[in-house]
């Protein structure tokens, strides 16, 4: 089965102190690109991260988010330093009392502006036991948008299926116009010749010329070549895996063959046919660029 490259994942952790939310969500591109945010303390583990990421996923424009949510909202403060603050105090008053500067009417303002008076600083090591456990949710969450991938699969190779059906479809009702074309350009010529010129004309010349002519108009192998790919497309359908770059080139020799048919094709219904087969053709274009 086919995979498309959207897709969306999301897991939580949750500890003692701690809730750990992981996201992760993608879109389609050419290659790998993956871009993540990361909590401050798991920050060590982002290689594993993105390897875990690459393995499963192999291409696709790829956000991963992973940030942690307190339980304990006291924990979330930023403390004061009051040996710090008791400090600066203690120098202000001496200042003011050497140079004769008069001190703050409003001591709280003015000292908790002061640097460093509420800095937080995070000594946190990752603990081993809370990385297996962090490591769970991502390997989730990857797990989530790998089967959100696969459901959309599901549904392009659906429309994949549809779309290759009616050009098919189309293909078999180029046929009836082929021999009404024969008869129409000879008798076209016929009449250009007898009326428009009136000249007499050598008719067993007329007809090899004819031949000739027919021969360059002729789509048999256009039709061949355009029915193989066909049916190529629907065999790496089925193989599934990562597949979007070939389906994409399959969709290029089709374009090759039907354009070539409607140039050819030298009869209005005929081009008419043409032009619905390119139109089915432009959905499976598109529909492929997301594809893996």
């Amino acid at each position: 089965m086919i995979q498309s490259m959207t897709g969306y994942g999301k897991a939580t952790v949750d500890l003692p102190d701690k809730k750990i939310n992981i996201e992760i969500k993608s879109l389609n591109s050419k290659a790998m690109d993956l871009s993540t945010r990361i909590a401050p303390i798991y920050r060590e583990k982002e290689i594993e991260i993105r390897n875990e990421i690459a393995k499963s996923l192999e291409r696709g424009k790829v956000d991963f988010s992973l940030w942690v949510e307190k339980k304990d909202a006291s924990s979330l403060a930023t403390p004061i330093n009051q040996d710090l603050v008791a400090a600066y105090y203690a120098s202000i008053k001496e200042i003011a009392s050497a140079t004769g500067i008069p001190e703050p009417e409003d001591w709280f303002s003015t000292l908790l502006r002061l640097p460093d008076v509420m800095t937080k600083v995070e000594t946190q090591e990752l603990d081993e036991t809370e990385w297996e456990k962090a490591h769970e949710g991502v390997l989730e969450a990857i797990a989530q948008l790998v089967d959100f991938r696969k459901q959309e699969g599901k549904a392009l190779e659906q429309k994949f299926r549809e779309k290759i059906a009616n050009i098919t479809s189309l293909l078999e009702r180029v046929e009836p116009y082929e021999k009404e074309r024969v008869a129409k350009v000879k008798e076209r010529i016929c009449d250009a010749l007898e009326k428009t010129l009136n000249v007499d004309y050598d008719k067993n010349r007329l007809e090899q010329e004819l031949i000739y002519y027919i021969e360059k108009l002729d789509v048999n192998e256009e039709k061949q070549r355009l029915t193989n790919h066909l049916n190529y497309f629907i065999s790496t359908l089925e193989n599934g895996g990562g597949q979007g770059k070939k389906l994409g080139f399959i969709a290029q020799e089709m374009g090759r063959e039907i354009n070539t048919l409607g140039s050819k094709s030298n009869h209005a219904e005929m081009q008419k046919i043409v032009v619905m087969m390119k139109d089915e053709l432009e959905q499976i274009k598109e529909q492929v660029l997301n594809v893996m």
